[in-house]
């Protein structure tokens, strides 16, 4: 047998309690919001230590949390050293996740496996490499047993507000520092690129008055409409500006909540809406946002006695390519075409994630791991969120494989 063979051997051998591990993490909820991550933490921390693997506990400081709009945060750091040689690899996932929502035919909380799949929020996104993960290192401490180099497990809690209280805290607080990382992702490609993302909070300002007497009052969403529509002729526009990676079209706008007024008869004198700006790698953020800012005054100076109040809620940039990254994406393309039995594409994600830090930071890296071709299949911020087990066999041994090949 080749090593590789013993290493999908002891993957295939330890499967079922792969499996049960995934159940053991989706079991604890970690809805952001509120965001209370830690008690997840927790019990990770001491299912690895069944394996055997020792977890540092970095708990973020409470205040900064909460000022942060979240209630707990401790971030994993598990470091397995061979040698004084050789390069670090981290392997990170993020374990917080967006609440489950209604229309779910599975408990969001129970790791139900039926069909092949096993379903639960954060099932796919991303407590899935949390499993794989885990158990690639195992293998080959089990199998290739390195002697040279060293792996880091980072189980973060930051990915939904954007990565800065996690990966962020992590490297600002210089608790790590390695060579090359895999962030979780799914199994039929590998991300080297991905679109920024600008959240922002605009509140629209007029003056309530009695729907009997509209004149005393000025119409804060007859305002809001304004800029919405001059907001949304610019999404137009965005389809004309194209992105040179491929995975990645064009840039573009949505509003995603809106709020308002007080009563059927009342005139409407706050209306507030947030939005969500997706960058393509090419753009400059700094332009971006200053070029919306200008779009909302110009659209907001229309209205006689409208103000606006605009508040940058996130801006996280986009993940470009960093030229060390060729290593992991040639072993992963290689292994994974091996075990998928099809071409894994080197592509961009519209997404954005929180592996930008790492890349902010000087440290290329990927993104792979357990799921399916797309985000829609897995059902990811959707009911019935799922992974296929098939997938997330076949993904530990590309991530096995992998490493075995960057510490050999």
């Amino acid at each position: 047998m080749t090593d590789y063979a013993k290493l999908d051997a002891w993957i295939d051998a330890h499967f079922d309690e792969e499996v049960k591990f995934l159940q053991e993490l989706v079991r604890v909820p970690t809805d952001t919001p509120p965001g209370n991550n830690a008690p997840h933490a927790e019990r990770t921390a001491e299912l690895l230590k069944d394996f055997g693997l020792d977890a540092e506990k970095h708990a973020v400081p409470a205040q900064e949390v909460k000022d942060y709009g979240l209630e707990s945060i401790t971030n994993l750091i598990v470091r397995r050293k061979y040698g004084n040689d050789g390069l670090t690899v981290a392997l990170n996932a993020h374990g917080d996740v967006v609440p489950p929502g209604e229309g779910w035919t599975h408990d969001p909380y129970g790791g139900e496996i039926a069909d092949g799949s096993l379903y639960g929020r954060a099932a796919a996104v991303s407590k899935s490499d949390f499993a794989s993960f885990t158990f690639a290192l195992r293998a080959l401490e089990a199998v290739a047993k390195p002697s040279k180099g060293s792996v880091e497990l980072h189980f973060t809690y930051d990915e939904e507000f954007g990565g800065i209280l996690g990966p962020g805290w992590l490297l600002e607080k210089g608790l790590t520092k390695p060579d090359l990382m895999i962030a979780a992702g799914f199994s039929y490609e590998v991300v080297t690129a991905h679109n920024g993302c600008l959240q922002m909070e605009v509140t629209v300002h007029g003056k309530m008055a009695h729907a009997a007497i509209p004149t005393t009052g000025v119409d804060a969403l007859q305002g809001a409409v304004k800029i919405l529509n001059a907001l949304y002729a610019q999404n137009t526009l965005y389809q004309q500006v194209t992105s040179k990676v491929e995975g990645i079209t064009h840039p573009y706008l949505n509003v995603g909540r809106i709020e308002g007024g007080t009563n059927t008869n009342v005139v409407p004198g706050k209306v507030m809406f947030k939005l969500d700006r997706r960058m393509i790698p090419e753009e400059n953020p700094v332009e971006v946002e200053a070029t919306i800012r200008k779009v909302i005054a110009d659209a907001a100076a229309e209205s006689a006695g409208i103000t606006v109040d605009i508040k940058r809620l996130l801006l996280a940039n986009s993940m470009k390519p960093l030229a060390g990254n060729k290593p992991l994406v040639d072993a992963i393309q290689k292994h994974g075409g091996e075990l998928f039995g099809e071409p894994i594409k080197a592509m961009g994600t519209p997404l954005y994630t929180d592996v930008r830090l790492y890349g902010e930071a000087g440290i290329p890296g990927v993104i792979y791991g357990a799921g399916p071709r797309t985000v829609l299949e897995s059902h990811a911020k959707r009911s019935d969120e799922r992974v296929v087990l098939e997938d997330l066999r076949r993904a530990t041994k590309v991530i096995a494989r992998t490493l075995s090949d960057l510490l050999a």
